[in-house]
């Protein structure tokens, strides 16, 4: 191998070391200052203030929370089975990072830019169960085995509807690669076709990263915390930190499959000199506010209702929009 080739080779690396260490950083202060913005929302939303005193108007209160959680001692219960438990938090935390590598920020901006983009954000999102089962069964205890599978059972509920809904797209726009899912024409009556399916993509994000309404796996009113009530320090701070990164995660993919991803909104080219990463981020802070505001306004569903409606409600009416995309498609030979 020439010397010329092993540096050509050593540049790739450190280019693609470099982008994965800006993306993680970029999603861990995504992380951090969503908790501020949170609080900061339900204060305003509740007439009070929030966050204000470490740090001026209170920026600083993520990382004194953080200092907090990693400089306490981590207790694991006697009966708990101790490897089980203390993976299962690192499985969440790290799938909610690596499914990061196939979303396109902007043009071009991609770890990996595979042609079935799509299917690994899918399988990527699916295997979050297993860390969820694993934390409720290797505590050893009733209330977090009941909130592991409470969890277990409303995320696949759901990621049925989304991989329904997820089939129109592709349907819509003839491909799995993220990229050319954002770039595919969309006329305004496709727009207004799919509509319909982001909002039930909407509610179904809601459910997969169990968030109020739908936060039944971490009742505090019934079971005390769910499937993380026996960890503390850094084993709550990873958990935290993967249900917020799974936020911003959803976010993105419906950023990137309904809003246009990087592109400015409604088409207008004239904001082009916007760069596509603050369209993107903007599209991506759009729909955490939706988070925020439901958590603030919605009274949690009883666990009957949520499963009604995910399975009565949401899975036969994607399913039918699966066939009438299709239907549509082939009737005004608008196939991609």
């Amino acid at each position: 191998m020439s010397i010329d080739r092993e540096i050509e080779m050593f540049l790739a690396f450190a280019w693609m070391l470099g982008h994965i260490i800006v993306l993680i950083v970029g999603v861990l202060l995504g992380v951090a200052y969503l908790t501020y913005a949170e609080r900061k929302v339900l204060g305003a939303m509740q007439r009070r203030q929030g966050p204000m005193t470490v740090g001026p108007w209170g920026l600083l209160q993520p990382i004194a929370d953080g200092v907090k959680l990693f400089s306490k001692e981590t207790i694991i219960p006697s009966q708990a089975n101790k490897i089980v438990f203390l993976l299962a938090p690192v499985i969440l935390f790290a799938l909610a990072l690596v499914a990061w590598a196939v979303i396109p920020v902007d043009k071009d901006w991609v770890l990996a830019n595979i042609n079935v983009g799509i299917l690994y954000l899918f399988a990527i999102s699916s295997l979050g169960v297993y860390g969820i089962i694993m934390a409720g069964w290797a505590s050893n205890s009733r209330y977090a085995f009941l909130g592991g599978l409470r969890s277990a059972s409303q995320m696949v509920s759901y990621e049925v509807s989304m991989g329904l809904i997820i089939v129109c797209v592709i349907l819509c726009t003839g491909s799995l690669n993220l990229q050319e899912i954002v770039l595919a024409p969309r006329p305004i009556w496709m727009q207004i076709w799919l509509f319909p399916m982001f909002i039930v993509f909407l509610i179904s994000i809601l459910a997969e990263c169990n968030r109020a309404p739908f936060d039944l796996p971490e009742g505090e009113s019934e079971i005390t915390g769910g499937f993380m009530v026996e960890y503390s320090a850094m084993t709550f701070a990873l958990f935290f930190l993967g249900e917020y990164a799974n936020m911003i995660l959803m976010s993105a993919m419906a950023t990137t499959l309904f809003l246009g991803g990087w592109l400015p909104p409604f088409g207008m080219w004239f904001l082009d000199f916007v760069p596509g990463i603050v369209w993107f981020g903007l599209k991506t802070c759009a729909i955490l506010f939706f988070f925020l505001w439901a958590r603030a306004t919605l009274p949690r569903f009883r666990y009957d209702q949520l499963m009604r409606l995910g399975w009565k409600i949401f899975l036969p009416l994607t399913l039918l929009w699966v066939v009438g995309t299709a239907g549509l498609l082939l009737a005004f030979d608008a196939l991609p």
